[in-house]
């Protein structure tokens, strides 16, 4: 699926951009094991990954955090704002909280730490081509605690802010928070919640707006907040 909700035509087209060269073919070689996945274009720097991304219209362009001339966050602050067809998956380190942060208000959907594992990656790409968002869980858990030791206040604080935000939304619009926060995709819960998928497009689109965030990765940072998770796959139950 497009982040329109249509579906996608052939393989899921990929641009990844890094300064580092072997850093770009590592990525690369975990991505070609899925036979459904394409990379079409590799970029050394963000203003070279935007100029790329508008050439060949990837559906996802995964991007290094740093990088010369210009950033990854700058890079994806403009994909999201000339190009919202084009998902955008940030590479980071562990060293790299606060631009996780600046990165969700660029409208980045997906988050992966660098060192994870390559499964990660394919999920990653995946699930924004899906139109969906991706937190590693490993970059949600940096997230919740950078912002607990900020001053944006204590992990209670945070915690009960974020209960409290969660408090005004229906029953229904927090069975879809705790699926967004786990990564899904609309149509995958349209299929968890026995939906039609446009019904759960009106309810993110709902939740969204309660929130006050603007994208499916921050709405997805709340839900881990407040500690809202998605029950298991019925089969793991």
């Amino acid at each position: 699926m497009s982040r329109d909700g249509t579906a996608v035509a052939g393989p899921v087209r990929v641009l990844v951009a890094d300064d580092e060269p072997m850093i770009r073919a590592g990525v690369r070689a975990v991505l070609a094991t899925d036979p459904g996945i394409e990379v079409v274009a590799e970029a050394a720097d963000g203003h070279e990954a935007v100029e790329l991304v508008r050439a060949h219209r990837p559906h996802v362009a995964v991007l290094d955090v740093r990088m010369p001339r210009t950033n990854g966050i700058d890079a994806a602050a403009e994909i999201r704002r000339t190009l919202p067809d084009t998902g955008v998956v940030m590479l980071t380190t562990f060293g790299e909280d606060d631009y996780i942060l600046r990165a969700l208000g660029a409208g980045a959907a997906g988050f992966l730490i660098k060192s994870g594992e390559p499964e990660e990656l394919l999920a990653g790409v995946r699930a924004v081509a899906d139109g969906a968002a991706y937190l590693s869980p490993k970059v949600a858990a940096r997230v919740v605690a950078h912002l607990a030791s900020t001053g944006a206040g204590a992990l209670a604080e945070r915690r009960d802010a974020a209960r409290e935000r969660v408090a005004g939304l229906t029953p229904r619009e927090r069975e879809v928070l705790a699926h967004l926060g786990g990564g899904l995709s609309n149509g995958q819960i349209a299929r968890r919640l026995h939906l039609v998928e446009g019904t759960v497009k009106a309810h993110v689109s709902s939740v969204l707006a309660r929130l006050g965030v603007d994208n499916r990765a921050a709405a997805a940072v709340v839900a881990h907040e407040a500690g809202i998770l998605p029950p298991p796959p019925p089969e793991q139950r």
